[in-house]
């Protein structure tokens, strides 16, 4: 520390030696300070931060990391695994900032909430799927649930302090459509479509809710003649979507592509888009035999090309959700900001990074486990 010059003048009535004595009593206090300060930081060499005194571990950032780690692809550098390293680091902080608000609120998640967004993500997989999705992650079952827990927690707490604080407006709705009304301008015919697919094979890719998967012809004509039965019967096309898709990417949304557009069709097997074509919204077609399998379709609506008005309801929900989501983002990190200066945090991996200019060895390997 670098003392400001001082210049002294006899009329004060304090000599120069009293003077240095003073300064002596006020080096030694600051040597003191600095002694009974550097104790209190010191720390672990495992410990990578703490927040408000909790302990955040290097085996918990680098559990991470390795899952954001392509293991297929080349190596990082050190460079890039420090960066990526203390932007884990950074969320973790954060996590455990808002964990703690939300247990001091009485919002942590309960053991029932845990259980239930367990079972729920733990649907889609045989039990032989699920334990190997935990094992290509290194992660166990408590693991998991831990996780669960914070992330429930976390939920809860932006949904009471963010998320309910956000009121759109139909002024707000018409302000954004008159500022953006070239979005609305549809250039051509749009097909809202869901579907049903079953193959005659084995895929290990099948995300149902029922893990249902056709293994052969016969068993895939059974299956079809099933769904068609319970549609005919009045059964919920997006549930029986969920339970029998085997699209892995479709079944989790009940079927629904989304809007296709009629420029597409054409670029899609002439069966598809012939069947597609005589349908009216809400009808479902017939199995459509394709080379990789049949399909059933529901066509959910039919969009003529032209400009939407403010009080479609598909306009009305779209310009919603976006300024939702606008505000959300916004208040999230107002939040998050404010939280964080309440905080005591220190991360002595950033420091670690800057006192060594970013050659931090061991902090750096990039370690990746191997393939299986």
């Amino acid at each position: 520390m670098r003392l400001p010059f001082v210049k002294l003048r006899m009329s004060t009535g304090v000599s120069t030696r009293k003077f240095d004595g003073a300064l002596l009593l006020l080096g030694a206090m600051l040597l003191v300070c600095v002694a009974g300060c550097n104790k209190q930081t010191a720390h672990s060499a495992d410990v990578w931060a703490t927040v408000n005194g909790k302990e955040i571990q290097k085996d918990e950032v680098e559990k991470y990391y390795r899952t954001r780690v392509n293991p297929e692809g080349p190596p990082p550098s050190q460079e890039e695994a420090l960066s990526l390293k203390l932007n884990v680091l950074d969320e973790l902080i954060n996590n455990e900032i808002l964990l703690e608000r939300a247990k001091k609120a009485n919002l942590e998640a309960s053991d029932g909430e845990v259980e239930d967004k367990f079972t729920e993500l733990k649907s889609p997989y045989t039990e032989d799927e699920f334990q190997r999705q935990l094992k290509e992650r290194n992660v166990t079952v408590d693991d998991l649930k831990r996780d669960l827990r914070r992330q429930l927690s976390i939920q809860k707490l932006l949904n009471r302090e963010v998320v309910a604080k956000i009121s759109i407006t139909d002024q707000d709705v018409v302000d954004f459509y008159n500022a953006n009304k070239a979005q609305f301008n549809v250039a051509e015919p749009q097909f809202r479509v869901a579907q049903i697919v079953v193959t005659p094979v084995k895929d290990a890719q099948v995300r149902n809710r029922k893990n249902d998967d056709a293994t052969n012809e016969a068993e895939a004509q059974r299956k079809v003649k099933m769904l068609m039965d319970r549609l005919n019967s009045g059964a919920d096309f997006a549930q029986l979507a969920m339970d029998y898709s085997e699209d892995a990417n479709s079944a989790a949304t009940g079927g629904d592509l989304g809007y296709v557009p009629e420029s597409a069709l054409s670029r899609s097997d002439p069966a598809l888009k012939k069947a597609l074509l005589e349908l009216k919204p809400g009808q479902i077609s017939q199995p459509i035999q394709l080379k990789e399998g049949v399909r059933i379709l529901k066509l959910i609506t039919r969009e003529p090309a032209g400009l939407r008005g403010v009080s479609d309801p598909q306009v009305q929900q779209t310009i919603r959700d976006t300024l939702r989501n606008r505000k959300e983002q916004l208040l999230r990190a107002a939040y998050l900001s404010i939280a964080r200066d309440e905080a005591r945090v220190a991360n002595y991996l950033a420091q670690q990074v800057i006192e060594t200019a970013g050659k931090l060895q061991d902090a750096g390997k990039s370690a990746v486990p191997a393939k299986q």
